[in-house]
């Protein structure tokens, strides 16, 4: 039963992880895939959430730190934001939601270790906007989330999402509702995996165009594998937020001869839908420790942000 705002809240209670929420309230198909264990409401915008990060992940890297991987963060984030609004704002089941924009930063040394099992985080969730149609339907949201293991805060993460419904989602959409993503195309000239920092040729979510060996090459979107278990779950007829920001990530890996490779934070604004035809084009121009990136196609910019790449005192 969803609980609108402004309905009684129920009593704190002592969080849990022993099972996952149903994966239907945080758009996944695989189980494996669902990272929230509970959500509690403990004030008329806020909630504390338990989420379990598993030891063995398709993003967890090879040989790398015994970290989790920050696209967790982005992960958490995004299912926070699906679980809440179909659980206690009232949105419907069928609803559509889009990212907006989306910024999160991890505290590098304040991340918990992973050992022999899953890691057990806690969120602290705030709503920091609704926004309602005139007849205080929530059409949308904006939310600040930040997640601590063992009582240590080490990451923060916050970002908007709209919601649309199927008949309006269709119109927006238009032809493009609901089609499949293509098949990879055949031939593609994908970069070495290690280059990129990832573990296996199917996390690979760029190819590369232009003159071998010459100016002018370029990193387009072109996943190597749509059925990944991570990026494709379920399927989409646009290219989803976290592709387009490990796609930036590893475009930044490749022009910097990856040097740059494991992020500590980053923003992301989607103003327009990407399309999986023709593939987007990746621009990133690293400076330092960040890398400023955008996406472009058909004239148009689709995606824009910023990676960071050093160290951060607060979240």
């Amino acid at each position: 039963m969803n609980t609108p705002i402004g309905a009684a809240v129920v009593r704190p209670r002592v969080l849990s992880w022993s099972r996952t929420v149903p994966r239907e309230l945080v758009h996944r198909v695989s189980v494996a895939e669902v990272l929230l264990t509970d959500v509690v409401r403990v004030a008329e915008r806020r909630f504390v959430a338990a989420a379990c990060w598993p030891r063995s992940h398709p993003t967890f890297p090879v040989g790398g730190p015994a970290v989790h991987d920050p696209l967790m963060v982005v992960e958490t984030l995004r299912q926070l934001g699906i679980y809440i609004a179909l659980r206690h704002l009232g949105v419907a089941a069928d609803t559509r939601m889009l990212i907006g924009d989306l910024h999160f930063g991890v505290l590098s040394r304040l991340q918990p270790r992973v050992r022999g099992g899953a890691t057990d985080v806690t969120c602290r969730v705030r709503i920091t906007r609704l926004y309602t149609s005139p007849d205080d339907a929530v059409t949308g949201v904006r939310l600040r989330a930040e997640y601590s293991a063992g009582g240590v805060v080490f990451a923060g993460a916050g970002g908007s999402a709209r919601f649309l419904s199927p008949g309006r989602y269709a119109a927006v959409r238009g032809p493009s509702a609901d089609s499949p993503p293509p098949c990879p195309r055949a031939g593609a000239l994908r970069p070495d995996p290690s280059v990129l920092g990832v573990a296996h040729p199917r996390d690979v979510l760029i190819a590369v165009v232009g003159p071998e060996g010459g100016g002018g090459r370029e990193a387009r979107v072109d996943p190597a594998d749509h059925h990944h278990p991570f990026f494709f779950d379920h399927a989409s007829d646009h290219v989803p937020g976290t592709v387009l920001l490990e796609a930036a990530r590893q475009a930044t890996a490749l022009v910097s001869g990856g040097e740059l490779l494991r992020l500590t934070g980053a923003r992301l604004a989607v103003p327009r839908f990407t399309e999986y035809a023709p593939a987007a084009r990746v621009v990133c121009v690293p400076h330092h420790r960040t890398s400023v990136f955008r996406f472009e196609q058909g004239g148009e910019c689709g995606a824009f942000g910023v990676l960071r790449y050093h160290s951060l005192d607060r979240v």
